[in-house]
């Protein structure tokens, strides 16, 4: 077995190198369609969500980062290119949203994709002994979860 820099198996690595860039291509494709929801979002709840949006997309500023810089660490090297990202990405581009609950729902969609990405890179990281993976997939899926329950909170009022 042919261990990497960091000493997990290169092989291993390789795979959850390719799993992370997949997570990293929906995190900005999710990170555009926030921006996007910030800067048309109208309505009643505009001031709540307009922040709400803003404080998602900046979130998600910090996990791509954190992701990019983790495939590095793996010794891999992260997409960086919407044509890449929009290639491997499961979340689709949302165009002119303006309706803060069909927002919200785009939203905790996207969510549920990226909770089952990061799920199946926690069993991964699991079997590959890569506890640095594996305590950010659990950072991020514990976040998560907590954000889907307050957008559920929310939209059901």
């Amino acid at each position: 077995m042919r261990k990497n820099k960091i000493g997990l198996d290169a092989a291993k690595a390789k795979v959850l190198g390719d799993k992370l860039n997949v997570l990293l291509s929906n995190l900005q494709v999710l990170y555009i369609n926030s921006r996007g929801f910030h800067w048309n979002i109208k309505g009643d709840n505009f001031f709540e969500l307009h922040l709400k949006f803003e404080e998602l997309y900046t979130d998600l500023q910090l996990k791509i980062d954190e992701v990019a810089e983790r495939i590095l660490t793996l010794g891999h090297v992260p997409d960086h290119s919407y044509t890449d990202y929009l290639k491997h990405a499961k979340i689709t581009e949302v165009t002119n949203q303006s309706n803060g609950k069909d927002a919200l729902k785009s939203v905790m969609d996207s969510i549920s994709i990226l909770l089952e990405e990061e799920r199946e890179i926690l069993q991964l990281a699991a079997d590959a002994n890569d506890e640095g993976t594996n305590a950010l997939m659990s950072d991020y899926i514990r976040q998560q979860e907590k954000q889907v329950w307050m957008f559920c909170s929310y939209l059901s009022h």
